[in-house]
């Protein structure tokens, strides 16, 4: 397609859905590139397996743990939020 021509209708309707998966994809593999660098050096396909297994186990602990805190931000528990009597006659 020109570069000059604008795109049809559907075409980018298509790209827009494509590229909100792609991003939320991208983030992943970035992540798991930075975690092994570029290579999973293992011998074996049982190992690799194991390994990219396992890095994605710590991938998702660590968004887990982010959404945990995330939460606890937005929320904080103190004793006026819970509705605790405790110490209260």
């Amino acid at each position: 397609m020109p570069h000059l021509k604008p795109m049809l209708r559907h075409i980018q309707r298509s790209n827009a859905g494509k590229s909100v998966i792609r991003s939320r994809v991208e983030h992943v593999f970035a992540n798991q590139k930075s975690q092994t660098g570029l290579f999973v050096r293992t011998v074996g396909i049982t190992r690799a397996t194991m390994r990219i297994g396992l890095a994605n186990i710590v991938y998702n602990m660590r968004r887990f743990l982010f959404f945990e805190r995330l939460n606890a931000r937005a929320f904080p528990l103190n004793s006026e939020s819970r509705g605790d009597t405790e110490g209260v006659l």
